[in-house]
């Protein structure tokens, strides 16, 4: 079995998330499992974050995804297949 599983990177979480989320929420099907991790406690809340995603899907739209995302400001993302 092959796992595909993509890392975002969002540097301004406060004003990219929701960009980032509109993407997520277009190409939603191809998605199996998603995380979302950024330092939070009592006193801070980071502005950067990581997401990351399990996908699965026609390869085309996963690149369509990777796209995408990585046209959003401050927005990183990549694809790894182990």
């Amino acid at each position: 079995m092959i796992y595909k599983v993509v890392l975002v990177k969002i540097d301004h979480r406060s004003t990219e998330a929701t960009k980032v989320q509109e993407i997520l929420t277009q190409f939603g099907c191809s998605i199996k499992v998603r995380l979302g991790l950024h330092e939070v406690s009592k006193e801070f809340c980071a502005n950067d974050g990581l997401v990351i995603l399990e996908v699965d899907g026609d390869p085309n739209e996963l690149a369509n995804m990777l796209e995408a995302l990585n046209k959003v400001d401050y927005v990183q993302a990549k694809m790894i297949e182990m």
